[in-house]
C-alpha cells in the first residue's frame, strides 16, 4: 500500500504514458463523436428555440389578426344595428304618417257625411214644416172663407191695402 502512496519514477512514467495513450485513444475515438453530439445538441436546441420564437411570433400575429377581425365584426355589427334602428324608425314614422292621413281622411269623410245628413234632415224638416204650414193655412182659410160676409170683408180689405201701396 505504501507503493501507491509513494510512487516510483517508473510507475509515474508508465502511468503518464498510459494516461496519454488513453487520452489519445479517447480523443480520436470518443472526443470527436462527443463534441459532434454536443454540437448537434446545441444546434438542435438553438433550432428549437428559433422555431419556438417563430411560433410565438406567428401566434402573436394570429392574435393581432383575430383582434382586428373581432373589432371589424363589432364595428360591422354596430353599423347593422344602427341601420336596423334607422329603418325601424323610418317604418314607424311612415306608419304613423299613413295612420294619421287615414284618420284625417276618415274624420273628413265622417264630417262630410254628418254635414250631408244634417243638410238632408234640415231640408226634410223644412219640407215637412212647409207642408204642415200649407195644410194649416188651407184649414184656416177654409174656415175663414166658409162664411160669405167674411169673404167680402177680406176682399175689401185686400183691395184697400193694394190701393194704399
Amino acid at each position: 500500500m505504501d507503493a501507491l502512496l509513494s510512487p516510483s519514477l517508473g510507475t509515474m512514467v508508465w502511468a503518464s504514458i498510459a494516461f496519454l495513450l488513453v487520452l489519445v485513444i479517447l480523443r480520436r475515438a470518443a472526443w470527436g463523436p462527443i463534441l459532434k453530439g454536443l454540437k448537434e445538441r446545441e444546434e438542435s436546441i438553438s433550432n428549437s428555440l428559433n422555431e419556438a420564437e417563430k411560433a410565438r411570433q406567428e401566434i402573436e400575429n394570429l392574435k393581432s389578426d383575430n383582434e382586428k377581425l373581432l373589432q371589424e365584426a363589432r364595428v360591422e355589427r354596430d353599423e347593422i344595428l344602427r341601420e336596423a334602428r334607422e329603418i325601424k324608425d323610418q317604418i314607424v314614422a311612415e306608419a304613423k304618417g299613413l295612420a294619421k292621413e287615414e284618420a284625417d281622411r276618415i274624420v273628413t269623410n265622417a264630417r262630410e257625411a254628418v254635414q250631408n245628413e244634417k243638410a238632408a234632415a234640415v231640408a226634410e224638416l223644412k219640407s215637412h214644416v212647409a207642408q204642415l204650414s200649407l195644410e194649416i193655412a188651407e184649414k184656416v182659410i177654409r174656415l175663414q172663407l166658409a162664411d160669405e160676409d167674411k169673404q167680402r170683408e177680406l176682399v175689401n180689405k185686400l183691395l184697400e191695402e193694394t190701393n194704399v201701396n
